[in-house]
C-alpha cells in the first residue's frame, strides 16, 4: 500500500507550494514580496517553469510556517535533499530527549501527564495518566510501549471511552473536535483526516452541534469526570519543543493536566 509520504512525493512540486500558500491565505504577490523575490519568479516556480534553489524553498517554507516534515517533502519534490532529520523516539540518539520528557511527566505526579505525537497518540505517560486508562475498554486502552498506542482523541470522544464519564461533554468534546479539525486544516495530514472522520461518526460527537452553549463563558474549558473515586475537574496545558531541528521532535507535544478545583486536588493527592 502506498504510504502518505510516497503519495506526497508524487504530487507536482508546484502543487505543494500553491497548496500551502492557499492554506496561509497569501497571494503570490504577498508571498514574493515578503520573501524578497519577484512575483514573476515565484509564478515561474509555482508553474514549474523555474527550478528553485533549496535556499529559496526553505525561505518560502519558513514564511508559510510549514512543518519540518512538509519542508522535507517540498525539497524532495524539487529534487533537493531533505534538510531535517527524522529519528524515532526510541532511537539511541533520542535517549536524552526520552529521559527528559519522562522526568517532566514523573515530576508532574500526582497529576496526569502524557507526551503526544502528531496524530494525538500517547508515546509516553506518567503513572497518574496510565491509571486513568484502566477505565477504558480493552480496544481503547493500548498504551506505550505497545505498537498501537492509545489515541487521546479516540479515547476521549468514543462513547465507550472517557466520554461516558465526562459530565460536560458538550463543552469538552466540542473543544477536542475543534482542536482536531484545526490540526487537520493546518497540516493536511491524511491520517489526521481519517481520525477526524472516524470520531465525527460517533453518535455522541454527531450530537454536539445541537448542544446548548453555556450560559456564561468560563476562562478555561475543564474536563469534568464523574469517576468511582469522585468528581475530577481538570484543565490542560500543551507544550512543544522550541527551535527543533528534527521532524519527530517538532511533532511531539506534552499535555499536562492540572486540578481545576480544591476537591480535584484532594482526590488526586489522596
Amino acid at each position: 500500500m502506498q504510504t502518505q509520504q510516497q503519495a506526497q512525493q508524487l504530487v507536482e512540486p508546484s502543487a505543494l507550494l500553491r497548496s500551502w500558500r492557499s492554506k496561509r491565505r497569501l497571494s503570490q504577490m504577498e508571498l514574493a514580496l515578503e520573501v524578497g523575490v519577484s512575483p514573476r519568479h515565484l509564478s515561474f516556480v509555482e508553474t514549474g517553469r523555474a527550478r528553485p534553489s533549496a535556499e529559496l524553498l526553505l525561505a518560502l517554507a519558513a514564511r508559510l510556517d510549514m512543518p519540518l516534515r512538509e519542508r522535507n517533502h517540498l525539497l524532495l519534490a524539487h529534487g533537493h535533499a531533505p534538510r531535517y532529520s527524522q529519528q524515532p523516539l526510541q532511537a539511541q540518539d533520542m535517549q536524552p530527549v526520552r529521559a527528559a520528557l519522562q522526568r517532566l511527566l514523573d515530576a508532574h505526579q500526582p497529576y496526569p501527564g502524557v507526551v503526544l505525537d502528531r496524530h494525538w497518540n500517547v508515546v509516553l505517560a506518567n503513572r497518574a495518566a496510565l491509571d486513568l486508562t484502566a477505565l477504558l475498554p480493552p480496544e481503547l486502552r493500548a498504551a506505550p510501549p505497545q505498537p498501537q498506542p492509545l489515541n487521546i482523541m479516540r479515547a476521549s470522544l468514543h462513547p465507550q471511552g472517557m466520554a461516558r464519564f465526562t459530565s460536560n461533554f458538550a463543552d469538552w468534546g466540542g473543544y477536542l473536535v475543534e482542536a482536531l479539525h484545526r490540526a487537520v486544516l493546518e497540516s493536511g495530514d491524511a491520517e489526521l483526516l481519517a481520525l477526524e472522520r472516524e470520531v465525527s461518526a460517533y453518535p455522541n460527537v454527531q450530537a454536539l452541534p445541537a448542544a446548548a452553549a453555556p450560559a456564561a463563558p468560563a476562562l478555561l474549558v475543564p474536563c469534568q469526570l464523574e469517576l468511582p473515586i469522585g468528581r475530577l475537574s481538570l484543565f490542560t496545558t500543551l507544550t512543544s519543543f522550541g527551535t527543533p531541528r528534527d521532524v519527530t521532535l517538532q511533532e511531539l507535544c506534552v499535555e499536562l493536566f492540572y486540578p481545576a478545583d480544591d476537591e480535584t486536588e484532594r482526590l488526586l493527592r489522596g
